[in-house]
């Protein structure tokens, strides 16, 4: 990642999850923002706060879909990974060429899917 410090936007609505990922982010080292459990929050994070370099995009948060948040994203050309245990037929219309990461997923293939995204 040549030495630039990534910022990525964590937007995870399980509190536990966003801790894992938080945590393998800031060792892999990205700056993590966020996370954002709602799309409001990330909305606003958005809106507010930083360009993150990348997003982790938790699909379904709390029964609300992030589609909003994915639309924003993609036009804006900010990656993103969508991170959904309904795998890739659940992506949002639209949306069907990004990233999937499966939930359960390992920390390791998360870093590695950002490091990839980053480095584009």
């Amino acid at each position: 990642m040549s030495g630039v410090i990534r910022k990525v936007l964590v937007v995870e609505d399980e509190a536990l999850v966003a801790m894992l990922v938080e945590d393998a982010l800031l060792d892999a080292g990205f700056q993590v923002l966020g996370p954002a459990a709602t799309v409001d929050e990330a909305l606003q994070l958005l809106a507010t706060g930083e360009r993150p370099d990348a997003v982790v995009l938790d699909l379904n948060l709390a029964g609300e879909t992030s589609t909003p948040v994915a639309d924003i994203l993609a036009a804006r050309g900010i990656p993103y990974v969508i991170a959904t245990g309904y795998g890739a037929s659940g992506l949002p219309p639209g949306h069907q060429h990004a990233m999937v990461l499966a939930k359960p997923y390992d920390p390791a293939e998360l870093t590695a899917m950002l490091g990839r995204l980053c480095a584009v």
